[in-house]
């Protein structure tokens, strides 16, 4: 996906219950209040709903499954089935329905490339089964396209298999060997391409290997389906997106051997995706969320999203120096939808971007927007997106009201107080001990300073990268992000300077944060050169 967030870190407080203190005696935990079943359950355990004008992430839950879905899954809960014969049934439906071979249900997108490693490596075969994944002496190599090496092959690799990730066209077909057990291509634009999934099917039908594309927040597309169209063996859904299905749901479609397999290696039998179960509930749920896409009209879909960027657009307008435009997505079939880009200039507004989408997310009712831009210590040119996905009738309003209300007569903002004096000289080797909220590790940076400004190299537990920051005072700030496999992890150390020690913070984006003190193993006193 194109945008960048630091999820997990927008909603950390959300649902944290307070400690009591009992006069006289000691702290005592605070006794949670029942759950209440309605409109008010999540406010019962004290969790604030957010309107969701962002899209399809799972951290925000998805979205919303549709009526005939809850009606499923309510239904199906009421009967006991034999999981075998459940999974057969749905699977000849869910040829019927996208023209494919066969089709099973998931517990989500990740959990249908899982199985379908599994399903790759073992196949049926029971004794292979048991070992995984201990894949000594069997096939465990998947092959990856460049373009397609991302943070979701982590379900991949977790059976032990090695990647081998091709970046030119030429390395394609040396890259299959006796060890070669499947394809895993991301789907986007650059599957069209020079590998792309038909050149890539091309050479792995030859080679006797199976195409596993991850279509995860894609517009299905049936009879044909486009992937399975250009030469793929399977391609795999998340139930919980545009489908509108169960959110712990999935889909996959392709070849009947090959899911027959991976359906043996998932739950309910004893297998390595024992632990990937996907309820009859889910199953029966998102069976009817696919028979209800075949359904619905999409062309009206988009007409009530379009009128709900155009009610919003027309109430925001009404402040001076806002305008507006609608985005149209590109050709990739990743969650699409329209989008309203509203701009402004901060400097005569008086509320950033950024400042806008805290106030709308912490104040009542919460609102998740789609992105920010604009910050005082930065471009006071600002934005904030909204995307129509996964809202609901009557949010359009809502949402309108409030970037009306905050855009129109925006709250006092005070930029943070700077530390007073000269900044401190940090120059030189450190090493970092970091504390995680479970475990700790050390580091070691090497920091390189001209007058406020930081740059240098960050040296974690497996790889080392640049670093940038600045200094004011006694206090610093640097940032630094390292690779791993399939993504970049990132750190936001903050800290306070005394002498030869650090000690502070380290944010990690989703993974929440840290502290953290460094000690000052070789002094450097110039600027560097």
């Amino acid at each position: 996906m194109s945008f960048r967030f630091q999820r997990r870190d927008l909603f950390r407080q959300g649902g944290l219950l307070a400690l009591a203190q009992a006069f006289g005696g000691g702290i005592r935990r605070a006794v949670a209040a029942p759950l209440e079943i309605g409109s008010q359950m999540y406010r019962s355990i004290g969790v604030r709903p957010v309107i969701n004008a962002r899209g399809t992430f799972t951290i925000i839950t998805g979205s919303t499954t549709l009526p005939e879905v809850k009606q499923a899954m309510d239904q199906a809960s009421r009967s006991f089935v034999d999981m075998d014969e459940l999974m057969e049934g749905v699977g000849k439906r869910l040829a019927e329905l996208s023209g494919a071979e066969w089709g099973i249900v998931t517990a989500g997108c990740a959990a249908a490339i899982t199985h379908c490693t599994s399903a790759a490596i073992a196949g049926g075969n029971p004794e292979r089964m048991q070992r995984l994944p201990n894949v000594a002496g069997l096939k465990n190599e998947v092959v990856v396209p460049a373009y397609s090496h991302n943070v979701y092959d982590h379900a991949a690799r977790m059976l032990g298999t090695k990647l081998i990730i091709v970046s030119d066209p030429a390395a394609l077909e040396p890259a299959f060997n006796e060890r070669t057990a499947m394809v895993y291509i991301m789907a986007g634009l650059q599957d069209t391409g020079p590998l792309g999934t038909k050149v890539v099917a091309e050479v792995a039908r030859r080679k006797k290997v199976p195409v596993l594309v991850d279509a995860a927040a894609e517009v299905l597309t049936l009879k044909p389906n486009v992937h399975l169209a250009r030469g793929a063996n399977a391609v795999a859904y998340s139930g919980g997106k545009c489908i509108r299905g169960p959110q712990a749901a999935g889909i996959l479609l392709g070849d009947k051997d090959w899911l027959q397999a991976a359906w043996i290696n998932s739950a309910p039998h004893h297998a390595f995706g024992r632990s990937l179960k996907a309820g009859k509930e889910e199953i029966m749920g998102m069976l009817a969320a696919v028979e209800m896409w075949v359904k619905r009209d999409h062309k009206a879909e988009w007409a009530q999203w379009e009128s709900w960027l155009g009610h919003i657009a027309q109430s925001v307008q009404k402040v001076e120096g806002v305008s507006t435009k609608v985005n149209q997505p590109s050709p990739d079939l990743s969650n699409r939808t329209p989008e309203l880009l509203i701009q402004w200039d901060a400097a005569k507004l008086g509320i950033t971007g950024e400042e806008v989408a805290k106030v709308l997310l912490d104040t009542e009712p919460r609102i998740v927007l789609a992105r920010s831009s604009g910050s005082r210590t930065g471009n006071m040119a600002s934005t904030v997106a909204i995307v129509p996905y996964q809202m609901s009738p009557g949010d359009e309003k809502v949402v309108a009201d409030r970037l009306y209300g905050v855009l129109s007569k925006p709250p006092k903002f005070s930029p943070p107080a700077a530390p007073e004096g000269q900044p401190v000289n940090v120059a030189g080797q450190w090493d970092v001990h970091i504390e995680f909220q479970y475990g700790s590790i050390a580091h070691t940076v090497e920091l390189e300073q001209d007058g406020a400004k930081l740059v240098g190299t960050h040296h974690g537990e497996f790889a080392s990268g640049d670093l940038t920051g600045a200094v004011a005072a006694d206090t610093v700030r640097f940032q630094s992000s390292l690779p791993t496999d399939g993504v970049r992890v990132g750190f936001q150390f903050a800290g306070t300077v005394a002498e030869n020690r650090i000690a502070g913070t380290v944010g990690l984006g989703e993974y929440g944060q840290a502290r953290f003190t460094a000690e000052r193993h070789h002094y450097r006193s110039g600027r560097r050169g």
